[in-house]
């Protein structure tokens, strides 16, 4: 296509829709900050928010087609007896089953067969239910699971012994049918930008896996799978949602400026994913969230960033911050003195702060850099610094 003046309107319509989208990104954010303030949360950056939310054009389109799926599901099973789709009701057959005829109920292997019997039922009550929403609705709420939670639990069938096969019927289904479920959202729909479906996520991981019996290995592959998962999209996000451009320091000087204020908002949102792969940690191996978090994210980002900022309020609240998010328990058990290995350059950097804040008299900015070291256990690094400069006030922090 040609206007009157020669030029494609294929590419001014690009760009008006770029520009829209641009506003419209704007426009939350604002909106967002706005929020804030009025709760009074003054200590936000921006980059730990999300700009990936829909429009409300496509909300409400999303909303109706999540509707009508809703809608549509409930009628797969309408023509079906209670006896044959309540799951309620189907383990009720079976306990009487195992109650009047307990033989034949155990020659029958029925705990090896009920979570594939349940299965399609249990997805079809699953089809709405998204664990990365706002206030989702838990498993043990679910009438189903308390249902099966019921039949599993031996306490309550007379005359059961401590080694009913039947109390491995729960996580089973859980090992068959949820985790599978979870491990989908993993792959396909959840953000590690996302500080509030990674709480999410980790906390019903959690949860899950308290209620597994871990006994054959078979039944662990699933959950070797959802941790897979995991690994793999954090990667992913790591190699492809982090970008931290380098200015020349004269384009970064004025804060209002638009490289800095992109360069600012780029810094904190991989502080914040930083912060999301640490809520991993215990589910995730310790050596894997390490890798991911300091090794592929720190050091090879947020690091160079901070390295280019000047020692000064701006660099240690970006170093508390990033203090901050590391799981406390890596550094209770470390006896020498040092910090972990992957700190190493990061603890530098500290130590390169805190002795040009010394130099130029910034007395409580260089005990707030001293504090940083002792939190990771940079102990040794801390402890030269008190000696080179004579600082006996700070012995007290070791």
């Amino acid at each position: 296509l040609i206007d009157s003046n020669d030029k494609p309107t294929n590419g001014r319509l690009e760009d008006d829709k770029e520009t829209q989208l641009l506003k419209m990104c704007e426009h939350r954010r604002i909106c967002r900050q706005q929020v804030r303030v009025s709760l009074g949360k003054v200590d936000h950056h921006e980059g730990m928010s999300s700009d990936d939310e829909l429009p409300p054009t496509e909300m409400t389109e999303f909303q109706k087609s999540k509707d009508d799926i809703s809608e549509d599901s409930r009628k797969i099973f309408e023509d079906v007896r209670a006896d044959f789709s309540d799951i309620g009701q189907i383990l009720l057959k079976f306990q009487e089953w195992k109650e009047k005829f307990p033989d034949s109920y155990c020659d029958a292997y029925i705990s090896l067969c009920l979570p594939k019997l349940l299965n399609p039922l249990i997805r079809a009550q699953l089809i709405s239910w998204n664990p990365l929403e706002q206030n989702f609705t838990e498993l043990e709420e679910m009438p189903w699971f308390r249902a099966i939670e019921e039949f599993s639990d031996a306490e309550n069938v007379p005359g059961s012994k401590g080694d009913d096969p039947d109390q491995t019927v729960l996580p089973r289904v859980i090992e068959k049918t949820i985790l599978p479920k979870i491990t989908g959202f993993i792959k396909n729909v959840w953000d590690p930008l996302s500080t509030a479906q990674t709480k999410n996520l980790v906390q019903l991981c959690n949860s899950i896996f308290e209620k597994q019996v871990s006994s054959k290995s078979e039944r662990g592959q699933a959950k070797e799978d959802l941790i897979n998962a995991v690994v793999l999209r954090m990667k992913r996000s790591v190699e492809e949602d982090v970008f931290i451009p380098l200015y020349p320091k004269s384009a970064v000087e004025d804060k209002l400026s638009p490289c800095s204020k992109f360069q600012e908002r780029r810094f904190w949102s991989a502080v914040k994913l930083l912060s999301n792969i640490f809520l991993w940690d215990g589910i995730v191996p310790e050596d894997t969230v390490c890798d991911l978090g300091l090794s592929k994210l720190l050091n090879r980002y947020l690091l160079l960033n901070l390295l280019n900022t000047p020692p000064g309020p701006d660099n240690t609240e970006k170093c508390n911050k990033v203090v901050s998010c590391l799981p406390e328990r890596w550094f209770r058990d470390l006896k020498s003195g040092s910090t972990l290995p992957q700190l190493t350059n990061f603890s530098q950097h500290l130590l390169q702060c805190a002795r040009t804040l010394h130099k130029n008299n910034h007395r409580d900015e260089t005990k707030d850099v001293v504090v940083l070291l002792v939190k990771v256990n940079a102990l040794h690094i801390v402890e030269d610094f008190i000696e080179e400069y004579k600082l006996e006030h700070l012995k007290s922090m070791i």
